[in-house]
């Protein structure tokens, strides 16, 4: 369902109630406001708004609903210009397993062939990552893409499958391309804090003005709010697991080390305990010569 609001419904100032990278808030906006979804995609896949003659979520959830975390997945599926399967998801915690996981969602997306349909009529799939993390941190990158390449020539092996890592951490690191599609208006839009923040993005087109008021219409709800909390509440518990993990394994290699250097001079001592006794054998060999060429006198 798609409704349009206007900036003058919003705050012109204070904190936002709920982070915009919050996932549960991510998936309402773009469910509730199909001018949204379209802006947003026609960003990331560079095209023209007018390019997309239709877009549809294809497992629309119930807003505001409780759900399961280990039944329920918050990534969007959606069918583009009935041509091409889209899947979307924000991810804020680094759970070190995303390249997997996104190649799984990929696969997922491109296996819709039906019996007796021909493999030449099978539909694209993108997957798109939209994370608060680096991916990569040797190689960082604002908006990166994946294909099927042959690695000596780079020739494209299928343009049916690709997958995209938008770095919310990176905005600085946005190419002219990137800036020319608006890209990093939406990543600005997806890392904003305040309602100030909000207003300023609104001014530069409509479909961030679209998003600031639906965000803002969605926070209002009860329902949808205590489900954004819950996630919020769920971040925190996972980034002080992880914290807890971090702490542990750098106290694990602190005692690893530790444990190296006193090996290491271990070994030192040995080596130096080897060379004195060999020291002591020589002496004792030289005594034992000297005493049998020249024995006691009587």
């Amino acid at each position: 369902m798609s409704q349009s609001h206007s900036i003058s419904e919003f705050p012109t100032s204070g904190p936002l109630t709920i982070p915009m990278t919050n996932d549960y808030l991510f998936r309402a906006l773009l469910q509730r406001n199909n001018k949204v979804l379209t802006g947003l995609i026609s960003s990331l896949l560079h095209l023209s708004p007018i390019d997309i003659l239709s877009v549809e979520i294809t497992n629309p959830i119930e807003l505001g609903k409780s759900f399961n975390d280990k039944s329920f997945f918050l990534d969007i599926k959606v069918i583009l210009n009935n041509n091409t399967y889209l899947n979307l998801e924000m991810q804020v915690i680094n759970e070190g397993n995303w390249p997997e996981r996104s190649l799984s969602y990929l696969c997922r997306e491109f296996d819709h062939l039906s019996a007796g349909e021909d493999y030449k009529d099978v539909k694209s799939a993108i997957q798109i990552g939209l994370l608060n993390f680096t991916l990569f941190p040797d190689h960082p990158e604002f908006y990166s893409t994946y294909r099927l390449l042959n690695v000596k020539n780079h020739t494209v092996y299928s343009d049916k499958l690709s997958l995209s890592v938008l770095d919310l951490t990176q905005i600085h690191l946005a190419t002219q391309e990137d800036k020319l599609y608006h890209i990093d208006y939406w990543a600005a839009l997806f890392k904003a804090k305040t309602w100030e923040e909000l207003h300023m993005l609104a001014q530069k087109n409509e479909y961030l003005q679209e998003a600031s008021a639906t965000v803002y219409k969605l926070t209002q709800e009860e329902e949808i709010r205590l489900q954004c909390e819950a996630r919020e509440d769920y971040y925190r518990r996972m980034h002080g697991i992880q914290r807890k993990f971090e702490q542990q394994g750098a106290e694990f290699k602190a005692v690893k080390k530790e444990k190296a250097a006193l090996e290491k001079r271990n070994a030192v001592l040995e080596r130096k305990n080897a060379a004195l006794e060999k020291e002591l054998t020589a002496l004792k060999q030289s005594l034992a010569s000297q005493t049998a060429e020249d024995p006691p006198q009587l």
